[in-house]
């Protein structure tokens, strides 16, 4: 739970620093907001942040100053369980 905090923690803090806007950027804030508060609970929703993080990636997109966070996120979901394939 602690990765996960510290990453979505960390994320918000580059999105916030990031100058440019882009056009998804709300979805982003509002996923990562949706995620900080799974996190915050001891048995959060898998599935939940599984969508969240998807869609954290899909709003963020490209921006490469922010692939070093979305790559921790993914990787502190990824503790919880693989992802299913299907």
């Amino acid at each position: 739970m602690t990765g996960l905090r510290s990453a979505v923690a960390r994320l918000r803090r580059l999105l916030a620093a990031h100058p440019v806007e882009f056009r998804d950027r709300g979805v982003a804030e509002e996923e990562l907001a949706t995620l900080a508060d799974l996190a915050a609970d001891d048995h959060p929703d898998v599935p939940g942040l599984r969508r969240s993080l998807l869609l954290v990636a899909g709003a963020i997109g490209s921006v490469s100053a922010l692939g070093p966070g979305v790559r921790e996120l993914r990787e502190a979901v990824d503790l919880f369980g693989p992802s299913p394939r299907g």
